[in-house]
């Protein structure tokens, strides 16, 4: 049932981490006014996630832009899926339906709150959103909820 003219309209950011300095990326986040930092990624304590590793990401997110952090393993695929995927078993066409179809077995829209994802960044690692989960995720809520706007950062000028 389609009733956008029942909720306020929200905005969902989503942003990569790779190939962006620390600078760029909070400088980035801030500016865009973002509340809350919502970790799509299965494993956030990898030592190739740099800056971003979960306990150093809240901190620097808060000291630096009075940001919230939250991780939500249940907007990531399963290891099975990403190994499935990064092992070149799985087309991305495919992972993308498998996340979709995941997302929807969770029933991840009645566990999240619209207005607690209003202004929150969706976070993964990929520099660009058109091959990545977070948008994946952005894009099921958007066809889930009604009047959700995406942004993904940074913005092309």
């Amino acid at each position: 049932m389609n009733e956008s003219h029942s909720f306020s309209p929200i905005t969902i950011f989503t942003i990569g981490f790779a190939q962006k300095s620390a600078r760029e990326f909070f400088g980035i986040l801030k500016a865009a006014g973002v509340r809350t930092v919502v970790d799509v990624r299965l494993n956030n304590v990898s030592q190739l996630a740099g800056f971003t590793r979960k306990n150093d990401l809240a901190f620097f997110l808060a000291e630096i832009g009075r940001i919230g952090y939250e991780h939500h393993p249940e907007l990531a695929p399963t290891k099975e899926m990403l190994d499935a995927y990064r092992g070149g078993k799985v087309e991305w066409a495919e992972h993308a339906e498998r996340i979709r179809r995941l997302l929807g077995d969770r029933a991840v829209e009645h566990s999240l709150s619209r207005e607690e994802l209003n202004g929150a960044c969706l976070l993964c690692s990929e520099p660009e959103p058109d091959r990545c989960r977070r948008s994946i995720v952005a894009a099921y809520l958007r066809n889930t909820w009604d009047n959700v706007e995406i942004r993904h950062l940074p913005e092309k000028g």
